[in-house]
């Protein structure tokens, strides 16, 4: 009869509110977290990064997705009139936005062109942040053949701003996973983001982040993950809680893909 009494108490222990399993626990693991997330190239809030981002908000984090410079559609910027780092600048509002709805630690994510974004963010604003998830990163203007397509288009940008030209939209040659196609942009934006020596290159400005945890999350399909580490993630200044992390993905589809293991980094913080 004791024993009878003392299973009954314990089951009701577990039903009583605020005696929450622990899945529920566990799904409340990222609480006080808050996360932008950045879309890739030609791509919108939601698409390829919607399902992490749904993950990330069943886990307890507060996720805000904002429409970046680079939106378009099917891969395909609408056009380039913000310069890279005035596009960064952006990301701070957000930011701002996460806090007041209850964040207290803050981690900057993107896929794609959007991981580019969010390491050049820490390096010329992310005193403070919790971390860094670079996934897919993409958007290499200092590589191989990318570099050598559009060098003549960097070229006629060049003389453009240096006439006073850079302010007017013209058309210029993109990149995006093997595909090029034409794109409006300014020169001014289309420097800031195409020169092979300018702001937007990713082993630079992984060289210059503070020293803060990186994931760097890749398909093993990728085009860059015959790059391995040693192109970016091993130039950023080395952090206890960084990780290169390989997943069994595409490019598109790495977000979807790699949901446990960017959860799993981010409650190891």
């Amino acid at each position: 009869m004791r024993r009878f009494l003392a299973t009954a108490l314990l089951v009701l222990i577990a039903a009583a509110p605020g005696a929450a399993p622990d899945a529920a626990a566990q799904g409340q693991a990222l609480a006080g977290y808050g996360v932008v997330l950045m879309h890739g190239k030609g791509g919108r809030p939601g698409g390829l990064i919607g399902s992490l981002a749904a993950a990330l908000e069943s886990d307890g984090a507060v996720v805000l997705m904002p429409r970046m410079a680079w939106a378009g559609s099917q891969g395909r910027p609408d056009k380039y009139d913000v310069p890279y780092e005035k596009a960064l600048a952006q990301i701070s509002p957000v930011i701002e936005q996460l806090k007041t709805r209850g964040a207290r630690r803050i981690v900057v994510a993107g896929q794609s062109l959007g991981a580019n974004a969010a390491i050049g963010y820490a390096v010329r604003h992310g005193t403070g942040l919790a971390g860094i998830v670079a996934l897919a990163p993409g958007h290499t203007p200092e590589l191989g053949a990318f570099r050598s397509r559009v060098a003549n288009d960097v070229a006629r940008a060049k003389q453009l701003v240096a006439s006073g030209h850079g302010g007017s939209l013209a058309t210029f040659l993109d990149l995006n996973q093997g595909h090029y196609f034409p794109v409006e942009a300014t020169p001014a934006a289309y420097l800031s983001f195409f020169d092979p020596d300018g702001p937007a290159v990713m082993p630079r400005n992984a060289a210059a982040m503070p020293r803060m945890p990186l994931a760097w999350v890749i398909g093993r399909r990728d085009r860059l993950a015959e790059a391995g580490r040693g192109y970016a993630f091993d130039r950023a200044p080395q952090h206890p809680k960084s990780r290169y992390i390989e997943v069994d993905a595409e490019h598109s589809d790495t977000p979807t893909v790699a949901r446990r293991e960017v959860i799993a980094w981010l409650r190891a913080l």
